[in-house]
C-alpha cells in the first residue's frame, strides 16, 4: 500500500518514484509548491475518503506522517 501511495505522490510531483522515499520530507522538494498540496489533498479525499484540514496536513513533515495520519483516520 506504501508504494501505490509513492506512486500518486509520483505522479502529481511529477518526480521519478525511485527518488522518494517515505522518510523524505516531502515539503523540500524542488517541485513542492502551492498546487501539490491541493492536489495531494484532492488525491486523499479521493482515495482515502478522507477531508484532511490544513492544520493537520502542517503537522505532516514527511511522507511517512502523511502516510500514517491517513491509514489512521481513513473511512
Amino acid at each position: 500500500m506504501e508504494e501505490k501511495f509513492i506512486e500518486m505522490i509520483a505522479e502529481i510531483l511529477e518526480r521519478d518514484q525511485d527518488s522518494i522515499k517515505m522518510s523524505d520530507n516531502f515539503r523540500e522538494y524542488e517541485e513542492w509548491d502551492s498546487l501539490s498540496v491541493l492536489s495531494i489533498m484532492a488525491l486523499i479525499d479521493e482515495q482515502y475518503g478522507l477531508t484532511i484540514c490544513r492544520n493537520d496536513f502542517k503537522k505532516c513533515q514527511r511522507l511517512e506522517d502523511l502516510y500514517n495520519y491517513i491509514m489512521a483516520n481513513k473511512k
